[in-house]
């Protein structure tokens, strides 16, 4: 196979860099202490069963546009890509458009390099509100799929990345989520809730790959969409009760085929 001498030497400086920065993964003040419903911007969502007061909720990017249907008009926390904010493609647009006027907890944005200055000024050009504001650079970024599935990846192209979504899942499970609940990501889809341009989804074969390593791992992680269950054996979330018998079931196997698997909890952070 031959080695791109470009994509060698940014791997090389990418792992040095994270390896003297030791970065941390983005880390909230008062960690999640119930289940975490994150919510992606593939075409089909459900809303989980048991939905109730005790759930926190993630929309990424524009996906804000279904918590709104479903009557959460504030979400707890958000990502939100970099692009979105200034950027002049057909998914930017759109998911300015959705995001005018409405208001979020915690708002992270993801691999902003323009000064926070102009990214709050970019924020309130689309009168996007938030109680707090993020910047995640690339080195949490890693740091998120290192510490809580175990990769390390210096992040060459969009096929090595995760995408937003699965980001989200990770930071839920970090930051103490005792269920992960995803519905709108389904790395078999195309297309976005939000428009009709039926754009191409990037990161597909990488989100499976860490969907799965998750599952293999024992985390607490559901899918509130069948046909994401189906495809890819994630469980389905079908209420409290249920979610707790298949965790503790998924956790006695995980530790029966690798006594050295160690569930993450809270106190990793």
């Amino acid at each position: 196979m031959t080695v791109n001498p470009t994509e060698l030497k940014r791997h090389f400086y990418r792992s040095v860099k994270y390896w003297l920065c030791r970065p941390k993964p983005p880390t909230l003040i008062e960690p999640f202490s119930g289940p975490v419903l994150v919510v992606g911007s593939a075409p089909v969502s459900h809303k989980p069963a048991d939905f109730d007061g005790t759930f926190k909720v993630i929309t990424i990017n524009g996906s804000q546009v279904v918590t709104k249907a479903w009557g959460i008009d504030v979400p707890d926390v958000t990502f939100v890509q970099f692009n979105q904010i200034e950027g002049t493609n057909t998914n930017a647009v759109e998911v300015r458009r959705v995001l005018n006027g409405q208001r979020t907890k915690k708002l992270y944005i993801l691999l902003w390099r323009k000064g926070l200055e102009r990214l709050e000024k970019g924020l309130k050009a689309f009168d996007y509100r938030y109680d707090s504001l993020e910047i995640v650079d690339r080195y949490k970024r890693m740091a998120l799929l290192d510490r809580v599935g175990g990769v390390k990846c210096s992040e060459l192209g969009a096929d090595d990345k995760c995408s937003n979504g699965i980001n989200a899942v990770l930071f839920a499970l970090y930051n103490g989520a005792t269920a992960v609940i995803i519905t709108g990501i389904n790395p078999d889809s195309g297309g976005h809730i939000y428009n009709q341009a039926n754009l191409a989804r990037l990161h597909i074969q990488r989100d499976r790959e860490i969907l799965l390593r998750l599952m293999e791992r024992g985390y607490p992680v559901f899918t509130a969409d069948p046909t994401v269950s189906a495809s890819l054996g994630l469980p389905l979330w079908e209420g409290k009760a249920s979610a707790r018998q298949q965790a503790q079931a998924s956790a006695n196997a995980a530790e029966q085929a690798s006594k050295g698997a160690t569930l993450l909890t809270p106190s990793l952070r």
